[in-house]
């Protein structure tokens, strides 16, 4: 079978479909990966076919990337460009085999246009977090803001539709309606309501004990264990970082992502918030001019280092709260302080606290203060450092990743398939 996967963004969107790809393709199956060209060497020494799409790394200096409500927007006006060239290149992927596309969310619409000109394909989509599938049911966050409970779901559907017909239909719709017109397709209205009734099989990456799947989430769905891949399997600390993990105390790690360029008042107030504690830090970015010129002794930088390496040798991990992060802190029983930002970080902040093995203090609201006072409560607090451990013996049974082989596997075979112009209602009652 040939199978294609799309992903767009930062290593911690390709990870994941590495993880399948890399399965597939060990079950005999063609597997080409399309995804930014910054990403080559990775999908390389994965062994799997590579086609670059082209990514402007500008876009990580954007004042609005990391923006509560406004990021989603930069995002998808960066990638359309990489996205403009899916049809093309999966047409010329194709062959007799069937045929998956497994796609990113945000790759959904490109997606749909293949399949206009091959109606055959199937289609995936693969949900790296639970807020990448909107809901109304509990838990409910609209960004940092959480939805109390007592709220009715007819209210919820109306918000959720005035903060789509106000932040995201504007910047997508006319782009791709420009797309579907020139196809001779009919205008699309809401893109939420679109993206959720294109795939033939919706994959959630995550477990059930992380996020139960509602009612109103499309179908059919598969749900998953974390996809939790490694590029660099061996790799140890180095000898700078050996020798300070073994000079004191168990230090705290922070990391606001790899991806994020503006975090300097982040790390100042984490320097600033250590040193009144007592604690000794691990500063982890390849950024090295958000940190100061000078650190003290008792805080070490490192560019990278692997997670599963690092996390049983500290204290914390404070963080941006991406879903890989968040996974893998879990997987290694690491109480965690998630310093969320925008995208999908604040609910996965929320099921953090909700499972007990973490607290949160939202990005914008950082000071050295409160970041001391949000370290009181993770580190060293028996029971988050108990709950975490215990939370990491679910991570001991086999990864799902037979499971969901099987079941894409089992879409190539199906001739069923969502006909031309068709899209699924999704019920949300």
């Amino acid at each position: 079978m040939q199978f294609t996967l799309v992903t767009i963004g930062s290593a911690g969107d390709l990870f994941p479909f590495l993880w399948i790809g890399r399965a597939l393709a060990a079950r005999g199956h063609r597997v080409a990966l399309l995804g930014p060209e910054q990403h080559a060497p990775y999908v390389e020494a994965a062994g799997l076919s590579f086609h670059g799409l082209p990514a402007d790394p500008a876009v990580l200096d954007h004042p609005d990337l990391w923006h509560a409500t406004r990021g989603l927007a930069v995002v998808w006006q960066a990638t359309r460009p990489a996205m403009a060239q899916l049809p093309a290149l999966v047409e010329a992927l194709s062959n007799d085999k069937e045929h998956v596309l497994l796609a990113h969310p945000l790759a959904l619409p490109e997606a749909d246009l293949c399949r206009r000109a091959q109606p055959a394909l199937k289609i995936a989509a693969a949900y790296l977090a639970p807020s990448n599938l909107p809901t109304v049911h509990d838990p409910l966050l609209l960004g940092p803001w959480p939805v109390p409970r007592w709220v009715p779901h007819s209210a919820r559907r109306r918000l959720w539709r005035a903060l789509a017909a106000r932040f995201i239909d504007p910047v997508a719709l006319p782009d791709l309606n420009r797309e579907r017109a020139a196809r001779g397709l009919a205008p699309v209205r809401s893109l939420i309501d679109y993206i959720l009734g294109i795939a033939d099989l919706s994959l959630a990456l995550f477990p059930d004990w992380f996020a139960a799947p509602p009612p109103d989430w499309p179908q059919p769905l598969h749900q998953a264990g974390f996809p939790l891949y490694d590029p660099a399997p061996d790799a140890a600390p180095s000898a700078e970082l050996r020798a300070f993990l073994d000079a004191g105390p168990p230090p705290v790690v922070f990391t606001p992502g790899t991806g994020n360029r503006q975090a300097r008042a982040y790390f100042e107030a984490a320097a600033q918030a250590v040193n009144q504690l007592g604690l000794r830090a691990i500063f982890l970015t390849p950024h090295r001019d958000q940190i100061a010129s000078s650190l003290p002794p008792t805080i070490c930088w490192q560019d990278y280092v692997p997670l599963n390496a690092l996390l049983p040798h500290v204290a914390a991990l404070a963080h941006h709260g991406g879903i890989g992060t968040t996974a893998e802190a879990l997987r290694a029983g690491t109480p965690q302080l998630v310093v969320p930002l925008a995208h999908d970080q604040f609910d996965n902040a929320a099921r953090v606290v909700a499972l007990g093995a973490g607290a949160s203090l939202h990005a914008a609201r950082v000071t050295p203060a409160r970041m001391a006072a949000a370290l009181r409560r993770v580190v060293g607090v028996e029971q988050v450092t108990q709950r975490s451990a215990e939370i990491a013996q679910r991570f001991t049974a086999p990864p799902a990743i037979e499971s969901l082989c099987n079941r894409l596997e089992t879409l190539a075979h199906n001739q069923s398939f969502n006909p031309r112009g068709q899209i699924r209602k999704v019920d949300t009652n």
